[in-house]
Parts: C-alpha cells; structure tokens; sequence
C-alpha cells in the first residue's frame, strides 16, 4: 500500500537527483552538493526552516552571500526554487536568486559589462530578462533561454561571454518560470517577439541568434515561425511535436516534470500541450538554421523529435550523445557546439568563430559518440 509518506520520500529521491543534473551544469561541486541533499527532509515548499529543500539551499547562499560571493550564492538559491515555486520556501530562494544578482549585475563586473534589468509587459503577461552589451544598433542579437525550471540568472556566464561573441546578450525565461507573469500554452512564443521590439534599436535584432534549450528551443522557434528576425537557433532536447501530441509518453516521464508543467500551464497540460505541437509543414517552412543536441537515453523528450527534424527542416544539424536530458555530462562537447553554431550563423569575425570551432572540435573527438555528428 503507498502512502502519502512513501509518495512523499520518493518525490524527494527524484528531485535530488534531478537537482544534481543541473547544479552539475551550474558548475557546482558534486560533494558538496550531496552534503547539502543530504540535509533535506521534506521537499515541501511551503517550508523555509532546516530540513527543508529551500531552507537547506537558501541557508547555503546566504553563507555565500555573507562572503560576497554573489553568483555562487544565485547558483544556490536558483536551486533552492526548483523546480517551481511552490509556496513561501521556494518564493523566498525565487526573490533571493534575483537580489543576489541584481547586486552582482551593480557591482564593478557587472557596471563593467553594463549588465542591465529589462521589464517587457505583452499581451499575456510581464517578462524581465538580463543584457549585456546593448547599445550599438549593427551588433547581432545572442538570445538565450532555457526550459520549465531555468532561470535567467543562470546565464551569468554568458552575459559575461558579450564582448568576447561581439554580439549583445539578452537572457529570458520561459513564460511561467521566475518573473515571467505569463503561462506556458499556446501564444506564449508572442513573448520572444515583444522583447525583441524592445531591443530595437540597441542591436541588430533582424540577426537575432538563439541559445534555446529543451522546451525553451521549442518555444523560440514557434516564434521564427512569425518572426523572421530569428536567424538561427541551437537546442538541446526540445520538443518539437511527438511528446506533445503523446500522453502515453507524458506519462512516462518523471513526476517533476509532470508537476512542473501541470504548474505552468495552470492545471490544463492535457489540453495545453497538444496545441503547441509543430506540424510537419510548419517545420518545413523555418527558413534558418538550426542545431539540435539529443540524447540516447533522454527520459523526456522522445528521439522521435531529432528525427522530426532532421527530415523536415533543410538547414538543421544534429549532435547525437549517449546521456539523458540535456546532455549534462557532455557540457564540455554541448557548450562551445552551441555557441561556435550560433557564431557561424551570426557570421562572426573569424578569429572568434575559430576560437569556439576548435573548442568544439576538441571535446566531440574526446567525448561524443562516434558518427554522432549528422
């Protein structure tokens, strides 16, 4: 017999190992990790004490914070919210994460790079993103968004990254996650389009180039669908239509995803979901270029979905790794991959499109599957 304290233990196993999967790509310390897992005995949100999963990763970033150590800190209280907001524990590392690096983005290194908060409100709600390097209207557009649990803070390295990419930066979240008002369903890639009017003028947003991850890549290029400003977009695990037009499979992934998707979409996935599927004409008609890192043993998002596109859109690339979703074991091969193809396609100055070419040739010839590359 199952009871609420047996479902309960079990939820838990399955956030932390999840958790470990992105603090993994957070650049967060495996030991030190587990410790602090080891300390949690309630996934509960509404908790903010010892024990609990917010107050045990709040606890950790407020140390860090003591010690000024902003964007450290972040990394622990963007994991204190995952993988949603739930209640006052989850709010409180929610609030925290974004005061943590709204006094990094003030500080010297972020004055330096001219880190600047935007607010956009658009028909469905309110979106606040990070930039970097705004300001010169012929520099091309980095776009940079992640999926159902990514925040924007997160991208602190890759706002860092704006002088050296010659291009400005904007990080985004997913309608629904951190400060963005609005739901996930369909119309919610209108959102791309508004921040994109909003940073006319302070790049060149006709040659906007994403970094678009999981169901972050399959929102961004919705947009491309009706945006013809998005010239190119690199994902890893997106879906695109198989999973959204599969309850059978959505069954099958993990419950935190499924909580966090019956969370954004307010309790309406099974209706939401299939209207977000593209179609195959749809993917026919993306004129731009695409790059798309799957994984062999992705528990989310179906192979069926690279195989979707690699037949229907003319100008798409696949990297194939042995790893689950996201490719967090492979972020040596997954990273320079991702930016050396937006660099090409933003036809950056050689010089950097070698420097992030060769790191990606590097780290697929010591760590990607044989014949991964199609």
């Amino acid at each position: 017999m199952t009871t609420a304290a047996t479902t309960r233990a079990g939820h838990l196993d399955e956030l932390r190992d999840l958790v470990m999967l992105h603090a993994r790509a957070q650049g967060l310390p495996p030991a030190h990790c587990r410790t602090l897992l080891a300390r949690i005995r309630t996934p509960d949100g509404d908790a903010d004490g010892p024990g609990s999963w917010a107050g045990e990763w709040c606890a950790a970033g407020d140390r860090l914070t003591a010690r000024g150590r902003l964007l450290d800190a972040c990394r622990h209280y963007a994991l204190g919210r995952f993988p949603y907001v739930d209640g006052p524990g989850r709010q409180r590392a929610q609030d925290a994460c974004t005061a943590a690096f709204d006094r990094w983005r003030r500080g010297t290194a972020g004055r330096r790079l001219r880190v600047e908060r935007l607010t956009v409100a658009h028909p469905a709600g309110t979106q606040t993103a990070w930039a970097a390097g705004l300001g010169d209207p012929a520099r091309p557009l980095l776009l940079i968004t992640g999926g159902i649990v990514s925040v924007k803070e997160q991208w602190a390295p890759l706002l860092r990254l704006a002088p050296a990419l010659g291009m400005a930066v904007v990080a985004a979240e997913l309608p629904g996650v951190g400060e963005h008002t609005a739901r996930y369903g369909p119309g919610a890639h209108t959102a791309y389009t508004a921040l994109l009017d909003a940073l006319t003028g302070r790049a060149d947003t006709t040659r906007t180039h994403a970094l678009a991850l999981s169901f972050g890549g399959h929102l961004v290029l919705r947009c491309a669908l009706d945006d013809p400003r998005i010239r190119s977009v690199a994902t890893v695990g997106a879906p695109l239509g198989p999973f959204f037009r599969d309850p059978a499979w959505r069954r099958r992934v993990p419950l935190t995803t499924r909580r966090t998707l019956d969370h954004l979409t307010d309790g309406t996935t099974d209706h939401a979901l299939p209207e977000l599927a593209l179609t195959e004409a749809q993917l026919r008609g993306l004129d731009l270029d695409v790059a798309y890192v799957a994984s062999l043993r992705d528990e989310i998002v179906p192979l069926t979905e690279v195989a979707l596109l690699r037949r229907t859109v003319t100008r798409s690339r696949a990297l194939v790794l042995d790893d689950v979703h996201g490719a967090p074991a492979h972020l040596a091969v997954v990273r320079p991959y991702l930016l050396a193809h937006a660099l090409r396609a933003a036809r950056a100055h050689p010089a950097r499109r070698a420097l992030f070419g060769a790191l990606s040739a590097t780290a697929r010839a010591r760590r990607a599957l044989p014949g991964g590359a199609a």
